[in-house]
């Protein structure tokens, strides 16, 4: 793919903090990021709140910003960098989230600030559940039972509905942030509001349990040509109810049928494809 003639700065959103034995991997992608960007002669202004990553070690961008990570002053550091680009998807979930409130608020469109890398429309598609769902169920793929809140109150209902226990998935979060498996009301009312306020836009998922089934995963890539590769294949020794991160997994996958592996490489190219 040829260079881009028509962008000359780039701006960069780091993860901010980040918990020993995880999310390591966004300061790691952002350095990578970093790194090929000049190389490649581009200017970079990066953001990160959290001074202890690689990321933000002296020469590594050509601007570092440790600066908190919010709308308010992301639009400062724009209005007096105004790069021509937003690189938003190597900053977890903080920075998904921050383009898509600097584009609401008109911070993004005032300054001609493109996204690159990501389509704003493509992170409303995977991060709401609502719309997730929606996408899922328009290509025939089975999720488990959900319903989307915005209220206590309405999560007691549906929890009501389904049987405890239920799983508590906040919209635009990530790594579990603000849900967790809840088994009666009252873990539920804590959960739920705790949920509410971690999510960008108020909603969360009550989904039905499946703690216990086996846990696969498939890491993909799609490039815009929509060609698209598995990287790898990945078996949790653990059942789900283990948190991803916690759990023993093998790749590639030791005792999955190929048929299944196959059907599994399916779904999966034509999930992301749709978002």
């Amino acid at each position: 793919m040829p260079k881009r003639e028509d962008i000359n700065k780039i701006m960069i959103i780091g993860s901010g903090p980040i918990v020993i034995g995880q999310a390591c991997e966004f300061d790691y992608s952002g350095t990578q990021a970093c790194k090929a960007l000049k190389a490649l002669g581009y200017k970079i202004v990066l953001v990160n709140s959290n001074p202890a990553t690689i990321m933000t070690d002296p020469g590594m961008a050509d601007a570092t910003y440790i600066e908190p990570l919010n709308v308010e002053r992301l639009a400062q550091i724009i209005e007096k960098e105004r790069p021509d680009a937003l690189l938003p998807n190597l900053g977890g979930q903080n920075g998904l989230n921050l383009s898509l409130e600097l584009a609401r608020a008109g911070i993004l469109d005032k300054f001609n600030v493109m996204v690159i890398g990501v389509k704003l429309d493509a992170i409303e598609r995977g991060e709401d559940r609502i719309i997730f769902k929606e996408t899922m169920n328009s290509l025939g793929i089975e999720v488990p039972k959900s319903t989307a809140i915005y209220t206590v109150e309405d999560a007691e209902k549906v929890a009501l509905d389904l049987g405890y226990p239920v799983v508590v998935r906040p919209a635009y979060t990530m790594g579990g942030t603000g849900g967790g498996l809840v088994y009666n009301a009252e873990e539920l009312r804590t959960v739920v509001s705790r949920g509410i306020a971690a999510s960008l836009i108020g909603q969360v998922l009550i989904e039905e349990s499946v703690a216990g089934w086996e846990e696969l995963e498939l890491e993909v890539v799609r490039d815009a040509k929509n060609h698209m590769i598995t990287v790898c294949f990945i078996e949790n020794v653990d059942a789900m109810g283990v948190h991803t991160g916690d759990s023993f997994c093998t790749a590639p996958m030791l005792t999955i049928s190929q048929e299944l592996q196959d059907k599994l490489q399916d779904y999966s190219y034509r999930i992301v494809e749709a978002i």
